[in-house]
């Protein structure tokens, strides 16, 4: 018996040192880390979703489902690991007070929540119950303060996103956003968007691989996604640079290295493989004839392109193929909307909405 209490008491101290180490590198660790925990919670989540995702006729009746599964997830952290600490405690009281299973269950009960109604009578336990009543605070408090700074992150990231409407349509196309910039007179003058959205990766990298939950957060249009948006900046940057016909600027390129380096990032932190050097000469999701359409669409809208359109494709293919994989990953990881040459062929293919009615490479 006295082995069996020994036993129950380190089992239970193992499991609140477990809970108190996932509650810190989830939220308070400035870096992304793999959480085994955390990372259970979410994969049996993402399970249920699942089911009910999959009979879903329509994208719109799966977003509905999938706009739940982020904020409840979210929720569910505190849940799991405050039943964690709650059983665990039970085995530490089990083990020292030498009471019953019933009298172990109400002291961590009441420890726990702060109710009070039962409390040890010596001081080991008494202080035991005092530790517990803490960690428990701490932990709703920890999620509670946190709250705030991920949807202030959320917040940020959906206002670029928004804007990208503006010039890129719903869903956001690379060929629609150059040939708007050229009717509105500032194709050549993009810099400062490459210049935001270098800014944007940066901090999608730092935000999503830190709270790794916010990656599933989803944009409150539900034609409107992180990751679309994100691959429809980086295919219109190198078009700019592999297509038009304009006096060649660095923005674009940083623009997609920066771009590249916060989609492996988070798809580092889903453990997602990826060739971190591909050759120029690699294949690519996009193909040359969609490419070859685009390339004609943009030239019919009067845009000045380059007159070599297979040295085109080529530069273009040497840079989709540096962020081609991660981007249709994490689209459907996700289970992002339809926008061209990102969830259109990602792993996890979605279905067309209603409201698109264009080939590859086009919208509204």
């Amino acid at each position: 018996m006295i082995a069996a209490r020994i036993a129950l008491g380190v089992l239970g101290i193992a499991s609140v040192v477990i809970v108190i180490d996932a509650a810190v590198r989830t939220f308070v660790l400035p870096r992304g880390a793999t959480v085994t925990v955390t990372r259970m919670i979410a994969r049996a989540l993402r399970s249920v979703f699942d089911l009910f995702t999959r009979p879903a006729k329509s994208y719109e009746q799966r977003d509905r489902v999938m706009a739940l599964y982020a904020p409840l997830t979210l929720l569910a952290f505190p849940i799991v690991w405050l039943g964690s600490v709650f059983v665990g405690f039970i085995g530490i009281f089990w083990a020292v007070e030498h009471t019953t299973w019933s009298e172990a269950v109400r002291l961590s009960g009441s420890a726990l929540f702060t109710l009070g109604f039962d409390t040890p009578r010596r001081v080991g336990p008494m202080l035991i119950s005092f530790v517990e009543a803490a960690i428990g605070l701490g932990l709703l408090a920890l999620l509670i303060s946190y709250l705030p700074t991920i949807y202030g992150s959320f917040s940020r990231r959906e206002v670029a996103v928004g804007q990208l409407t503006v010039r890129a349509g719903t869903p956001p196309s690379p060929s629609e956003m150059i040939i708007r910039a050229h009717r509105t007179g500032f194709a050549e003058r993009l810099d400062p968007i490459w210049q935001q959205w270098e800014l944007w990766f940066v901090e999608i990298e730092e935000t999503h691989t830190s709270v790794g939950i916010l990656s599933f957060f989803r944009s409150p249009n539900p034609h409107r996604s992180w990751i679309t948006a994100a691959g429809a900046i980086l295919d219109t940057a190198a078009l700019r640079l592999a297509l038009l016909d304009i006096p060649w600027t660095p923005d674009a390129a940083t623009c997609i290295r920066a771009g590249y380096l916060a989609l492996r990032a988070i798809a580092d932190n889903f453990q997602i493989p990826y060739d971190a050097a591909p050759n120029a000469d690699d294949p690519i999701s996009v193909t040359k004839s969609e490419f070859f359409e685009v390339y004609d669409h943009i030239a019919e809208a009067g845009v000045p392109v380059k007159q070599d359109r297979e040295q085109a494709w080529r530069d273009f293919a040497g840079w989709r193929v540096n962020y081609d994989t991660v981007l249709l990953t994490l689209a459907g990881l996700v289970m992002a909307p339809y926008a061209p040459w990102s969830s259109d062929r990602s792993p996890t293919r979605v279905h067309r909405p209603p409201i698109v009615r264009r080939r590859s490479g086009r919208s509204r």
